[in-house]
């Protein structure tokens, strides 16, 4: 098994924890509304709920798309110029991203320290913000380590010209290329 296969399972893990949660959210959803039309009783402060579970949920999707780099990306450049040219595009590519999150992901901690300075709460149930967050930042801290593995594996492929792992993980149109 190679390593871009052990961080596949890695990071579908983690998207996996987020779908559960995105779950669970769509039937307090069901539920809050259907108690809305027949009388019963809602759920107390479940926009409080949203606001701590679905920062998590987003998060955890992107370690998983980063790996399978299924972000925006235009590979005209790359599919007409051939191998080394789509690999020296795909590590300018992954370059950029790294530095993206790894700045993203120093924000994210800046600011739960903030919320966790400040004692920050949820609107209705007062539930601490900052707990909530630094899962999120945990999970968006692994963003990181898996786009430098990305890098590392374009910088691999552009300078010994071999296909890198992370492309069997790709379903699209960069599996053709030939080394």
């Amino acid at each position: 098994m190679t390593q871009a296969s052990k961080l596949d399972r890695f990071t579908r893990n983690v998207a996996l924890v987020g779908f559960c949660g995105l779950v669970v959210m769509a039937l307090l959803i069901t539920w809050d509304g259907f108690a809305r039309y027949l009388g019963a009783p809602r759920i107390s402060g479940f926009s409080d709920y949203g606001e701590v579970v679905f920062p998590i949920i987003i998060a955890s999707c992107f370690p998983a798309g980063l790996l399978r780099q299924t972000n925006v990306t235009v590979r005209v450049f790359g599919t007409m110029g051939g191998f080394r040219v789509n690999a020296a595009l795909e590590l300018f590519g992954a370059i950029v991203t790294l530095v993206f999150f790894g700045l993203l992901v120093w924000q994210f901690v800046l600011l739960a320290g903030q919320y966790s300075d400040g004692g920050r709460t949820t609107r209705t149930i007062g539930l601490l913000l900052a707990p909530w967050f630094y899962v999120t930042v945990a999970i968006m801290a692994i963003c990181v380590p898996v786009q430098a593995f990305v890098f590392y594996s374009w910088l691999h492929a552009l300078i010994f010209g071999e296909k890198p792992d992370i492309m069997e993980l790709q379903h699209d149109e960069l599996a053709d290329i030939k080394p």
